[in-house]
């Protein structure tokens, strides 16, 4: 997939987006933006057309609609986080794997729970990584995702462990009063 770049008031408004719609599950309507990044509702609205045009946000009609993030919403605040990469630890046999960052999480076959891998791509050395170990992968910066899984394999070329995904865990939101 090609990097998409975004200005920062897009960004800003599609991080809002999200925020939003983790929280309830449901469309947000441009006006509950437009309060959170301090814009007018017209402003929100003309961002959200290019962010349609992009293919990162879908419009939903009717009285509970408003706006929703796509996946590739998502995608694109990850890869904008990825200037800095953020640290997302990794704990082998139970200990934490210092020098070592998780580069990428590809899920594969996620529609067949019971068959579920996650590709892990790291930086670093995966010469330490054994079939059969346990390893901890996150939580992740923006979606507090944690896999734990069991080595599968190695991809020594594209420096990756192929885990088998015992359990994912993706914290629910606290509500801020």
């Amino acid at each position: 997939m090609s990097s998409i770049e975004l200005t920062p008031s897009q960004k800003n408004i599609l991080q809002e987006l999200v925020n939003l719609y983790r929280e309830r599950e449901s469309a947000v309507k441009g006006e509950e933006i437009a309060e959170k990044v301090d814009r007018n509702p017209g402003t929100i609205r003309n961002q959200m057309q290019s962010l349609k045009a992009l293919q990162l946000v879908e419009g939903v009609p009717g009285p509970k609609g408003g706006y929703k993030p796509t996946a590739n919403a998502y995608d694109a605040l990850q890869i904008q986080e990825m200037d800095q990469p953020a640290e997302v630890p990794l704990f082998h046999m139970g200990e934490r794997v210092e020098h070592s960052n998780v580069e990428a999480i590809n899920l594969t076959s996620v529609h067949h729970p019971e068959k579920c891998r996650a590709e892990i791509k790291l930086r670093g050395s995966i010469s330490e990584f054994n079939e059969g170990d346990t390893v901890t992968v996150g939580p992740t910066p923006l979606s507090k995702l944690q896999i734990v899984g069991t080595i599968d394999g190695k991809d020594d070329t594209g420096n990756s462990l192929i885990l088998t995904i015992d359990d994912m865990l993706a914290p629910a939101e606290e509500p801020e009063h």
